[in-house]
């Protein structure tokens, strides 16, 4: 199974496709340097699989790449990164 992890900005969210097929996504809302991270799907065939914490890994990994912040609204999110303290270092911090 080969997990990919894509930015959709037109649909604001990033996507994972799982050998080609589209398995999941973490929405965002963007803003300045910041994506908010608002809501995270996984299909139902692929729960339990990996593929939740594979779209997160990929996500947080491309926020960082491009020098950006995260505020993680959405529970799964949050939870990731409390799960996974390196990356607690994107997290924004609140207004």
């Amino acid at each position: 199974m080969s997990f990919q992890v894509e930015d959709n900005p037109a649909k604001r969210r990033f996507e994972i496709l799982v050998d080609d097929a589209l398995a999941g996504f973490a929405a965002y809302t963007p803003g300045d340097g910041v994506l908010v991270f608002t809501h995270t799907e996984v299909d139902d065939r692929f729960q339990g699989q990996g593929v939740g914490a594979a779209l997160v890994r990929g996500a947080l990994d491309e926020v960082r790449a491009r020098g950006g912040r995260i505020v993680p609204n959405c529970p799964f999110v949050a939870a990731f990164v409390k799960r996974h303290p390196e990356y607690a270092d994107l997290v924004a911090d609140p207004a």
